[in-house]
């Protein structure tokens, strides 16, 4: 590995994926199980923008994917089947991770299914010259870099001008009880090893049951830390920064990128948590006061996960029917359970359509690129196809100069 433009907490960190790799996911034969349309670039685009990119003249190139902290290779794993024809670049700093993430591609079949995939130890400081990429993936990352904006410029420096880059950043929040524990393990001396980790897993088992970090931990994280990686990765990492939200703007601003929404944005609705005249108040509130608000009320928010763009955005959102009648569109890929009345939405959330609704799926999936309007043997409704694309099942394509 390049040591020319590594962090500072670059040798601990890496040394420490190398003895707890993470994720701790088990490997598998064949595709990953479920999906997650975050790392499906078709997915993202609607998401961020409304609508898919209308296509150029000339020969398609293949959509240009980076998976920066990729860890022991599951969303690498994501982003090559869910973008199938794509060209794949994933980046470790830590061997031992990579190691694990060659062999979950190699098992699953992942690297067949894009025309080029690569798998190294490099730091994402140290990739000049590999951009530019249309859709940067780095989860759970620069929060382990002891200068994280450095981090956040060096990604902005690779991204294609009309790129998106998605980010997963830990929310202070929501880590109280997490960061308590960390620093109170850290005053024990247990260390960042295996000792440590014994150490750690007996620091809930011996404090008295009814005590809020050790129910905290049982309730909320004894699930998620059962593999030890996973444990280690929370308990006993040697770095790590997190953020409220004032913080994580200014650090998007500073960077010279814009905030382009949240890729879980049901969490910061406030009519999850408020009704009546206090939800009448919250969405009078700006958007930037609304995420406030809910920081304030939610103290289960641990993380941040978001896009960004070189460019502010507006996104479609096709309030006129001409437009969206005359609009092609495709089925969203990250559905469970198609082709199905009942099935999982994008975010697993369980949905139940209706025939008309099915019809238009049925139809755009069996005539791909027709406009809306021209599907054969349907007489399109526009409150049911816009219904659809604000639900993210069908994926929107403005018609050449549209």
């Amino acid at each position: 590995m390049s040591d020319s433009r590594r962090d500072a907490a670059t040798p601990v960190v890496s040394a420490f994926y190398d003895r707890f790799p993470y994720p701790g996911d088990p490997l598998q034969d064949g595709p990953p199980p479920g999906y997650n349309w975050r790392w499906c670039w078709a997915s993202v685009q609607s998401a961020v923008r409304g609508q898919l990119p209308s296509p150029s003249g000339g020969a398609p190139h293949p959509v240009r994917l980076l998976d920066a902290g990729c860890g022991t290779g599951v969303s690498t794993d994501y982003l090559c089947h869910l973008n199938p024809g794509a060209d794949v670049l994933a980046v470790d700093i830590s061997a031992g991770a990579l190691e694990v993430a060659r062999e979950r591609l190699r098992r699953s079949g992942g690297g067949e299914r894009v025309v080029a995939l690569r798998q190294e130890q490099r730091s994402l400081l140290d990739l000049a010259g590999e951009g530019p990429f249309d859709y940067i993936n780095s989860v759970g990352v620069l929060h382990h870099l002891r200068d994280p904006l450095a981090g956040l410029r060096s990604l902005a420096d690779l991204m294609a001008e009309d790129g998106i880059l998605h980010l997963f950043l830990y929310a202070d929040a929501g880590r109280w009880e997490i960061h308590r524990c960390q620093r109170a393990l850290a005053l024990l001396g247990v260390g960042t090893g295996e000792s440590g980790l014994r150490l750690g897993r007996e620091l809930f088992q011996v404090l008295p049951e009814e005590h809020r970090l050790r129910r905290h931990h049982e309730q909320r994280w004894a699930l998620d830390t059962a593999a030890d990686a996973n444990f280690a990765d929370m308990y006993l990492h040697p770095q790590e920064t997190s953020y409220n939200l004032e913080r994580l703007m200014a650090l998007i601003e500073a960077a010279g990128l814009h905030f382009a929404g949240f890729s879980n944005p049901a969490v910061w609705d406030p009519s999850r948590l408020l009704t009546g005249e206090l939800l009448e108040r919250a969405v009078a509130l700006s958007p930037r006061e609304q995420w406030a608000l809910v920081e304030e009320l939610d103290p289960d928010i641990s993380h941040f996960e978001f896009f960004l763009t070189r460019r502010p955005v507006v996104p479609n959102q096709w309030l006129d029917d001409r437009l969206l009648l005359n609009a092609s569109a495709e089925l969203q890929p990250c559905l469970w359970g198609w082709p199905s009345g009942s099935l999982l939405g994008p975010d697993l959330e369980p949905l139940s359509l209706s025939d008309a609704e099915v019809a238009v799926l049925r139809a755009v999936e069996a005539q791909p690129g027709v406009p809306l309007q021209s599907l054969a043997g349907l007489e399109i409704n526009a409150s049911i196809v816009r219904d659809l694309w604000r639900r993210r099942l069908l994926l929107l394509r403005a018609p050449q100069g549209g």
